[in-house]
């Protein structure tokens, strides 16, 4: 089980339709709890996902003695993420582009003559928020959601006074930007160092395992072993996509002593391989 504010998951592997009873049984004790404490649940706001799975089974939630069945989704907005039951990011990355053009469109109405400060200022704190929004959950792998993305940025950059003519890659380097997708990979990053040194306050074990016998030879003393993943869906999840990437970078940038000494070697790195 899961808990953030009054928002609660509860899950279990099925195998079998009979492993339904004990997800079931979970549920049952969460009722019994509600009554005790008078805090009853929703039950239209409950609902069941099914992942990777297509067993017959039903849950019920019984409030004041009536027993209601849970409806089934293949989709549901959690935390402010669209989630789908075949856990592919195609439909939060098209909303976070809808609502970041949105708001796009709002600010090409009401500023007539942006500079690049102005631009700065604008795209980082009202655009760039909808693109980045909890990205390391659901960053996408496909092309066409990549290209959904990066057309914000690319159509944000030529409001800029003097830059409509100018190539994408022109614009980013006089406005001093990555590209989303480059970004992307410097938040997984981020996220690794913040993780592996213990200062985002979680296991890593949970996401992580170091590789062993591998300083010395090629690499830094923080290398993680490279699991093998047979679904995109697990290739493609954080724990495996930013290890390639973390463990090529040199031993003077992970030993960095802050997240932005991070942040500005990386940087560096970047720049003197020019990836």
């Amino acid at each position: 089980m899961k808990m953030f504010a009054d928002d609660t998951k509860i899950w279990t592997m099925v195998d079998k339709t009979e492993d339904s009873k004990t997800l079931q049984a979970d549920l049952n004790k969460l009722v019994r709890w509600s009554e005790i404490w008078l805090l009853k649940f929703n039950v239209e706001k409950c609902k069941v996902m099914h992942i990777g799975h297509c067993h017959p089974t039903k849950y019920f939630m019984s409030i004041d003695q009536v027993q209601h069945p849970l409806a089934e989704v293949t989709e549901e907005k959690d935390l402010g993420i669209l989630v789908t039951s075949d856990l592919k990011p195609s439909m939060q990355c098209a909303h976070a582009a809808k609502k970041a053009m949105s708001i796009l469109g709002l600010i090409r109405r009401t500023f007539k003559n942006i500079d690049v400060c102005d631009f700065r200022i604008l795209f980082n704190c009202y655009v760039r928020p909808h693109l980045e929004y909890c990205v390391q959950v659901w960053s996408p792998h496909l092309i066409k959601d990549i290209q959904c993305l990066e057309k914000v940025q690319e159509r944000a950059t030529k409001l800029v006074r003097g830059m409509k003519n100018l190539s994408y890659s022109e614009r980013l380097s006089k406005l001093k930007l990555y590209s989303l997708e480059r970004r992307r990979l410097r938040g997984d990053l981020i996220e690794v160092y913040k993780i592996m040194t213990g200062k985002e306050g979680v296991n890593c074990q949970q996401f992580f395992q170091q590789a062993r016998d591998c300083y010395g030879l090629r690499g830094h003393s923080l290398k993680l072993f490279v699991n093998r993943s047979r679904l995109n869906c697990r290739k493609f999840f954080f724990s495996q996509r930013s290890v390639g990437e973390w463990n090529r970078l040199p031993q003077e940038v992970v030993d960095a002593p802050s997240v932005n000494v991070f942040k500005n070697r990386l940087d560096n790195f970047w720049t003197d391989v020019s990836i």
